[in-house]
């Protein structure tokens, strides 16, 4: 699913899957790459952001929204090319906050993994 706006800009993709989980991909384009020849690391956080939140969302209550708190991420290898694919699910939910863990994929290489935390609210 292309979500619009800096997703749309960004170019990944996001699959919410059923009961607090969603998965991603972002095929690497020249445009995603610093100055190293690597993979920017705002583009592997834009991407576990937009994950982490989309496992969340079906968890929610009718008329809840959630927003990011605190993410938590680990670069544990550089990505170069290919497509980095996101897992993400939710670990625990409460009435305000959630917490939701999500890993990132080159092939079958963990590249970086996340925790983060994340507000649950009335929307207006």
């Amino acid at each position: 699913m292309q979500h619009e706006g800096f997703a749309e800009l960004v170019g990944f993709e996001v699959f919410p899957q059923s009961d607090g989980a969603s998965t991603g991909k972002l095929e690497i384009q020249k445009e995603h790459l610093n100055p190293n020849g690597v993979v920017h690391g705002g583009a592997l956080f834009t991407l576990l952001d937009t994950c982490l939140g989309a496992a969340l969302m079906p968890r929610l209550n009718d008329g809840e929204i959630c927003a990011t708190l605190q993410i938590s991420m680990n670069f544990l290898k550089p990505v170069f090319a290919g497509t980095v694919e996101c897992r993400a699910y939710v670990v625990s939910k409460g009435k305000r906050v959630a917490n939701v863990r999500g890993e990132l994929y080159v092939g079958d290489k963990l590249v970086g993994t996340a925790d983060g935390n994340f507000a649950i609210m009335q929307a207006k």
